[in-house]
């Protein structure tokens, strides 16, 4: 059927030569009238050869070949022909994060894995939740990754990482079963075993990133994020310190776009990954939710907003914008799209260290917020009592601007 094809096109191009477009008429004009039948009979033919490929036909149609991706085909082959991605959803956590990032775009997860950009190498991924394969078909990956056998290949970190140590029998969290106890293997000994051989370590979302809502005040796991059992000072057996994308859940392209940094630095293309000193990307989590807000303007102005179907500033309703670092007011949530204050909610500071604890209860002004507030508050009425003034101004047009028979624009003609 595609060498049908193939051939079809291929006369087609040979006799598309027809027809021309005349500059001077705009008409269409023949070159030559027996090629023009010929694209007829080749057309014909296209059609009469396509037909006999029916099911209901003798004749077995081939097989198409896989074609070689787009990316793949752009520029020099990546010096690491192949790298597995083994994603461990096993700690304390609801698989938000793996959930979030089939949304992004900037790239997509589809992207990556189908080799559409170009330098990469061909990526394989092993998500419990994104997986098709399960049982003993899953768990091989891992094994074959703590013997070695699994090169080179990035750890993947989704959910808080509990204090095996405190309790005297059971497990927090685990995946899998040893086969040579028949027990299960716990998360804590996942990471013992993986990170020493792990080109890189990535955490999606805060809960591996810094402990998140299971870590908070009270919890009886004792659980943390994975700099905080690692070590803030630990490297990969390539120099990378743990990479951290926090987000309650991660924001799908903020993950998506630091998996690909680190893809390009195992293909050699990309510089060291510059990271702030909670261990986020610098480029996405150097700014704060306040800086990137559409609403920042109001608050400028003093000008807060008293409910939430207001377009003001929503400080005073419990927003923690200004000094939570986070890029969802520009970058949007899915293609753009969305964002929490972009959509009407507050900022309650999930990317941050110190979450959910020091933003709690939320919905309440933030203490610092009501300082600021009423100091901007008389700063703001002055402001905004000026800028009506200039926008009335503004808002008018020049007096010369009329159809009387004179000129009044200040122009002194010497001709009329």
């Amino acid at each position: 059927m595609l060498q049908v094809q193939s051939q079809c096109i291929g006369e087609s191009l040979i006799a598309r030569d027809v027809v021309s477009t005349s500059t001077e008429s705009g008409s269409l004009r023949l070159r030559n009238a027996g090629a023009l039948g010929k694209n007829k009979a080749v057309l014909q033919k296209c059609v009469s050869t396509e037909t006999s490929t029916e099911p209901w036909s003798s004749k077995e149609p081939s097989m198409p070949t896989e074609p070689v991706p787009y990316g793949r085909k752009t520029q020099k082959p990546s010096p690491v022909a192949e790298v597995h991605i083994l994603w461990i959803t096993a700690g304390l956590g609801c698989d938000g994060d793996s959930v979030s990032i089939t949304a992004a775009t900037q790239p997509s997860i589809e992207d990556v894995l189908l080799g559409a950009i170009p330098g990469l190498p061909k990526v394989h991924l092993h998500n419990p939740v994104l997986a098709y394969e399960n049982g003993g078909d899953f768990l091989k990956y891992w094994y074959l990754a703590e013997q070695g056998k699994l090169e080179p290949f990035v750890l993947v970190v989704e959910g808080s990482i509990p204090n095996e140590k405190i309790k005297k029998e059971g497990y927090w969290a685990g995946l899998g079963t040893d086969p040579h106890t028949g027990q299960p293997i716990t998360t804590n000994e996942w990471i013992d075993r993986l990170a020493p051989k792990a080109l890189a370590i990535v955490c999606a979302g805060t809960c591996s990133s810094y402990g998140g809502i299971h870590a908070m005040e009270g919890n009886p796991t004792g659980c943390m994020g994975l700099a905080d059992y690692l070590g803030w000072d630990w490297r990969s057996k390539a120099g990378l310190p743990i990479v951290n994308v926090p987000g309650c859940p991660v924001q799908p392209d903020n993950f998506m776009e630091t998996l690909l940094y680190l893809l390009y630095q195992v293909a050699g293309i990309a510089p060291m990954i510059p990271l702030d000193d909670q261990l986020r990307p610098k480029w996405l989590f150097g700014k704060t939710v306040h800086e990137g807000c559409d609403r920042a303007g109001y608050y400028e102005q003093g000008d807060f907003a008293e409910d939430y179907n207001s377009s003001k500033c929503i400080v005073r309703l419990g927003c923690w914008g200004p000094v939570v670092n986070c890029n969802v007011p520009k970058r949007g949530w899915m293609n753009g799209m969305g964002g929490c204050p972009n959509v009407g909610g507050i900022c309650i500071g999930c990317t941050m260290p110190g979450f959910p604890d020091k933003f709690m209860p939320f919905m309440d002004e933030p203490p610092g917020a009501r300082v600021s507030s009423a100091a901007v508050g008389v700063y703001g009425r002055a402001i905004r009592a000026l800028r009506s003034f200039t926008i009335d101004t503004v808002n008018k047009e020049p007096r010369w601007r009329h159809s009387r028979a004179e000129l009044t624009s200040g122009y002194s003609p010497k001709t009329y």
